[in-house]
């Protein structure tokens, strides 16, 4: 997968490409009906079918102080339109000069002068240009002036579920990761640098790697089943099995939020690398234990029930043998 930054200098071998666009924001089974049908686009010109997004959201960037809501950050993004076989991925720097192109602007600007796009993909609530003034219907008005095709998918879901981030985040706050991957079509990941902690994990036969996942929309504080990606020097990831606790670890009087994971069967000191946890299923609230000697043995348990969830066929995805999108990111 190709990766950009600028609608300027757009290689020639690029232009002419279908273009899903939109946030992408988890990159769900909604956003994947989208993207489908650009390949599909593509497919059927014989042109690279490529996702257009925006760093950083339009939201996060006129909402900075707002509680953080993000699905998926640059890199966890990637790897899923990776796995999915996109061709070309951009990412637009969403700053104020970008944030006040007009529609027609934006259409003319970018899709048109920068990258020459025969058709163009997006779904039903695609809002664009400054102050949101333009729509699905605008875009395929401009599509008409501009000579370029437009579709404009309907909502997915199934049952009484559309599958949106909202209905993602709810999930993810109330301890359900199995619901959130339904909706997803993956588990929900972070990704972050592990940082130096207070190692009491070592002192009791538990080491933890610590990630702060601060830009991330906040699931339920507790212990979570996860797996762990661990990126290799070839390009791959290699996943591991662990339990992870997320909160504030009352039982020591700490009061800042950290994700702490404990690799099951796993001694390598992770210090500085950048790894990524998917979070597969819940196990227990986060409680205040009596001393230390309760906690050893509750987290003993909580690392045999993690290997009994893990150990399922069921809870091994394939694509979790995707390569590494660190690599497409640094390579561009």
């Amino acid at each position: 997968m190709r990766f950009l930054r600028k609608y300027t200098d757009v290689p020639e071998d690029v232009k002419g490409l279908v273009l899903a666009i939109g946030n992408f924001d988890g990159v769900h089974r909604g956003h994947q009906s989208v993207i489908a049908h650009a390949q599909d686009e593509a497919k059927k010109r014989d042109v690279p079918a490529g996702v257009l997004t925006f760093e950083p959201h339009s939201r996060e960037f006129f909402a900075p102080d707002a509680p953080p809501f993000r699905l998926s950050n640059l890199e966890t993004k990637a790897a899923h339109l990776n796995w999915l076989n996109i061709d070309v991925m951009v990412a637009l720097k969403f700053d104020l000069e970008f944030s006040q192109k007009k529609a027609e602007e934006f259409v003319k600007d970018v899709l048109v002068d920068g990258y020459g796009v025969s058709h163009v993909v997006v779904g039903y609530d695609f809002i664009f240009g400054h102050k949101r003034q333009g729509t699905t219907v605008i875009l395929a008005e401009l599509g008409k002036k501009y000579g370029f095709g437009v579709t404009v998918v309907e909502p997915v879901g199934e049952e009484t579920v559309i599958f949106s981030s909202t209905a993602i985040r709810e999930c993810l706050a109330t301890g359900d990761p199995r619901k959130a991957a339904t909706l997803l079509g993956h588990w929900w990941e972070v990704e972050g640098r592990v940082v130096e902690g207070d190692k009491r994990g070592r002192t009791i036969g538990f080491p933890t790697a610590n990630v702060p996942i601060t830009h991330y929309h906040h699931p339920k504080l507790g212990v979570y089943a996860v797996r762990v990606g661990l990126h290799d020097a070839d390009g791959s990831t290699n996943w591991v099995d662990a339990v992870a606790n997320y909160g504030n670890r009352p039982t020591f009087d700490k009061k800042d939020i950290l994700l702490e994971v404990h690799l099951l069967d796993f001694d390598e000191d992770l210090y500085g690398r950048k790894i990524r946890v998917a979070f597969v299923d819940f196990i227990r609230p986060e409680k205040k234990f009596a001393g230390i000697e309760e906690l050893e043995a509750q987290i003993a348990a909580d690392a045999r029930e993690a290997r009994g969830i893990l150990g399922a066929d069921n809870n091994r995805q394939d694509r979790y043998a995707d390569k590494n999108s660190q690599k497409v990111l640094e390579n561009e």
